[in-house]
């Protein structure tokens, strides 16, 4: 049994993804989370695949040191700073999939998924060979 930071109130109406030490930037993923935050699922996978595609960029608001300024990302936040992370929006689109499939047992098709509260945590440092 995986063990999750935060337990939902409901249990019998709620379902979890989770994906461990992924190969990703943490503070690329940080804010692709952050920014499909409490969004619907089937809007967070769209605005994922238009990441992925350079057509919605991802607001960087706290790790923004450095990133350049561009307008699609001033459409979301209003600093205007933003990236499009590919590989970390395909690890979360991934992970969003993975949570519609756990959520086709547990939910009616009445009800709409939504993702409330992502979370990131720093992967484990891999070693380095002394060679």
């Amino acid at each position: 049994m995986v063990k999750y930071s935060q337990e939902p109130d409901n249990q019998t109406k709620s379902c979890k993804a989770r994906g461990s030490d992924l190969r990703v930037h943490f503070k690329n993923t940080r804010e692709t989370a952050h920014a499909i935050r409490k969004l619907p699922l089937i809007k967070a996978k769209r605005y994922l695949e238009d990441v992925i595609a350079h057509k919605q960029a991802i607001p960087f608001t706290r790790f923004c040191r450095g990133v350049g300024r561009t307008a699609q990302a001033k459409n979301r936040h209003s600093n205007g700073q933003g990236r499009w992370p590919a590989k970390s929006a395909q690890f979360v689109l991934d992970l969003l999939k993975n949570a519609e499939s756990n959520a086709e047992l547990i939910l009616s098709e009445k009800e709409e998924p939504v993702k409330k509260e992502p979370e990131t945590q720093l992967a484990a440092k891999s070693k380095k060979s002394a060679a």
